[in-house]
């Protein structure tokens, strides 16, 4: 090698670097090529993020999203919108760098009416998914009166018009998880058909594996059509209140309320107590069922202030909904606010969150909506506080007579 050589790239000389490559009448030294492949490792890792996140939500806009249809609960959305994200960018790249991506289904807890059901179903809504609802009280073990846990999965291929390949990358909700929770202590004598032997049956489908799936009905048999229908890339979310975990929680010694997530003067700022896998196994769910849930998400207690704008201002609205049907008769319904104020009162009274709502609107608008279509010449109808608690009859507003219809 010549002494005089120099890198054609930077221009330094053989005694500048510790060696020059040549090839023909090119040479390069070893500084340029490590800065070449540094550009072309992070040209790289821009075309992966790229091919990860086409046809992705970022977890910021899964959150944008979520709150159009949920009110509140901010450290929930932000936990479910990071792992559905990364549930998604799993199922194209299970394995990446010889690293195996692990599935991350989700666990949801919080009282009654707080919006977990609601925050699931919007989840599939987002990826445009099958989406299905599972009762946990209403699966047995397998050789018992009751719904087998491959049910859950007949119902997800049902919701995708039997599209195996699709329903493959749906998501499921287990509902009342904590209601199938082995406590054996204060049980009876007796096999456990709703409890521990249910959580057993359900590791494999939140596992991920091949099992045979009834197309029609809820047990499997010998005389039943069944396909084979792998579990690996559907994301299974559980929930249930817990009843008593959160406050046992707090009373331990040890223990001090925590606040979670990462909080900025706009988010909603609370204080909650987080849950961990332990806390689960003492409530009475076994350590394989929790190491197959590894994310768990904590919802609050709806407030007053959180039921009426649950009533108001999400996409789907529950008032919203009602002005829809009554404008279909031509009639302008409005809520005043203190009507709005008194519904949120009585459901939180009742203790039964956003989910009472629509029964208490129901029995308020039954007999508007049995007699309203009748009436001709109302234009507007006021739902009032006085109304509700039958202090007085509902505002009416009558249409104007056109000077055609007064001759």
């Amino acid at each position: 090698m010549s002494k005089d050589m120099i890198c054609d790239f930077c221009g330094k000389s053989v005694k500048e670097v510790e060696k020059i490559f040549s090839a023909e009448n090119a040479h390069i030294c070893n500084e340029c090529i490590g800065t070449c492949s540094d550009i072309i490792h992070k040209e790289q890792l821009k075309k992966e993020r790229a091919e990860f996140q086409k046809g992705l939500s970022i977890p910021t806009q899964i959150k944008e999203h979520l709150d159009n249809y949920v009110i509140g609960q901010e450290e929930a959305k932000k936990v479910l919108s990071v792992a559905l994200y990364s549930h998604y960018k799993r199922i194209d790249k299970p394995i990446f760098k010889n690293v195996e991506i692990e599935k991350s289904n989700i666990m949801l807890i919080g009282p009654t009416g707080s919006g977990k059901t609601l925050l699931a179903k919007s989840l599939a809504k987002i990826m445009d998914v099958p989406f299905a609802v599972a009762d946990a009280t209403a699966l047995t073990e397998a050789g018992y009166v009751g719904e087998d846990v491959e049910s859950i999965l007949s119902r997800l291929l049902a919701s995708a018009d039997f599209d195996v390949e699709r329903a493959q990358k749906g998501i499921i909700y287990i509902d009342e998880i904590d209601k199938i929770a082995n406590k054996s202590e204060s049980a009876t004598s007796g096999r456990d058909v709703s409890g521990e032997g249910v959580q057993q049956g359900l590791l494999k489908i939140l596992e991920g594996g091949e099992v045979y799936v009834p197309v029609k009905g809820s047990r499997k048999s010998s005389s039943a059509e069944t396909i084979l229908f792998d579990t690996t890339h559907i994301l299974f979310i559980c929930g249930g209140a817990f009843v008593g975990l959160v406050k046992d929680a707090n009373d331990s010694k040890d223990k001090k309320p925590k606040k979670m997530g990462f909080l900025t003067s706009t988010d909603e700022e609370f204080t909650s107590q987080e849950i961990e896998s332990k806390d689960l196994i003492n409530f009475g769910l076994i350590p394989e069922f929790i190491g197959r849930i590894p994310v768990i998400a904590t919802l609050n207690q709806l407030s007053i202030e959180d039921l009426i704008k649950v009533l108001s201002e999400p996409k789907n609205a529950i008032v919203k909904q009602y002005q829809a049907l009554f404008e279909l008769d031509g009639i302008e319904l409005e809520f005043s606010d203190d009507a709005l104020q008194e519904i949120a009162k009585m459901a939180d009274e009742k203790g039964v969150g956003a989910r009472g709502l629509r029964g208490i609107i129901e029995k308020i608008m039954l007999p508007l909506q049995y007699e309203l279509p009748a009436k001709k010449d109302i234009e507007a109808c006021v739902i009032t506080k006085s109304f509700i608690n039958g202090e007085s009859e509902v505002e009416l507003i009558k249409r104007k007579k056109t000077k055609k219809e007064a001759n």
